[in-house]
């Protein structure tokens, strides 16, 4: 059986348009946002404005960063062993097994956030994870 798949990427300074292409371009249906702050500098991360604006280009949207954002008291990592974390992972898994799916944090490298923490457990339950760098390229770790 072949691993379900799941990217992630993160906003950094992109433009919407860049955003759109990059997801488009990888067949991506569904944005999983794990920040737990869903604000940006640039408008058109800011939840309020990127979930109707994703929405409006056929793109379903979930914020779970109540479950799975970063800056956990005691760090990621440890945060990680918990039944908190655990239960993020399996309704994060429940939504991308519907959507071919991307979560996305505003940290640009995947390897500075906590996106790679969710990566590992995806992996570790037999997820195919890539990490959209940008248009075109992808870190996939073994």
């Amino acid at each position: 059986m072949p691993a379900r798949k799941i990217y992630t990427l993160g906003t950094g300074q992109r433009s919407a348009e860049d955003f759109i292409e990059i997801i488009n371009s990888y067949g991506i249906e569904a944005v999983i946002d794990v920040r737990s702050f869903p604000k940006s500098k640039f408008e058109h991360f800011r939840k309020e404005n990127l979930e109707p604006f994703l929405r409006g280009e056929g793109f379903a949207y979930h914020h779970l960063g109540r479950e799975l954002g970063g800056f956990r008291k005691g760090g990621y990592e440890a945060y990680t062993h918990t039944a908190e974390f655990e239960s993020g992972i399996n309704k994060l898994e429940c939504l991308a097994a519907e959507k071919l799916s991307v979560i996305i944090c505003a940290e640009h490298f995947p390897w500075k956030c906590h996106r790679r923490f969710i990566a590992r457990a995806l992996h570790q339950k037999g997820w195919a994870v890539e990490h959209i760098i940008d248009k075109g390229k992808v870190w996939a770790p073994t």
